[in-house]
């Protein structure tokens, strides 16, 4: 088994997935290859599969994301390890899961800001805001990302290594250059107490 998970493992890696991707999926078909460790895994029809994850459903009470996550690294396996193609179309996804966003008024947000002291945490929640960035997305900003005179922001390799531009409002951009004048980054954007990335 150990052969195995380090194939699967260094497969995730070579087609370079995320670290977080290449965790999660890891650990999830390791559990399934746990439940069928007296199985030929080559051999384990679909059918058995889908009787696995109901299982978890029943006994773990999965969420659906995680049914779905856990489907995706078993198929990763059978259809790009073992090359057997689209045969596991048939194992059965939650249905999609509709909620509304919950939105902040802009007096809430307002508040927000006004709550915070520091000038670079206010900066930080700012830029998310402004910008829709992700946590990962704005702590590996660097100084060269902030377009100043198109005011946007360049974000690279963002979800799915995909480069995008998101617009900076002019307030934002305003205590960006306050922040920048106190705290002198070198390198990224927002750095920790002894530089570096935040």
């Amino acid at each position: 088994m150990n052969e195995v998970l380090e194939k699967y493992n260094n497969r995730l890696i070579q087609q370079r997935y995320s670290q977080n991707t290449i965790d999660i999926y890891y650990n999830y078909f390791k559990d399934f290859c746990n439940n069928f460790k007296d199985s030929k895994l080559e051999n384990i029809k679909p059918e058995q599969i889908n009787e696995y994850i109901l299982n978890l459903i029943k006994m773990k009470n999965i969420s659906n994301s995680q049914q779905n996550q856990r489907i995706n690294a078993i198929k990763y396996y059978y259809e790009k390890i073992l090359g057997k193609g689209k045969q596991y179309y048939s194992l059965y996804r939650p249905k999609k899961e509709h909620k509304l966003p919950k939105v902040l008024s802009k007096n809430e947000v307002k508040r927000i800001f006004n709550s915070c002291n520091n000038i670079k945490h206010r900066c930080i929640l700012m830029l998310i805001y402004s910008a829709g960035l992700r946590r990962s997305e704005l702590i590996d900003l660097e100084i060269s990302d902030i377009d100043s005179e198109r005011i946007v922001v360049n974000i690279k390799g963002a979800k799915g290594k995909k480069d995008r531009i998101s617009l900076l409002s002019e307030n934002t951009l305003h205590i960006l250059r306050d922040y920048y004048k106190s705290y002198r980054p070198k390198v990224y954007l927002f750095e920790g107490q002894k530089g570096g990335k935040y």
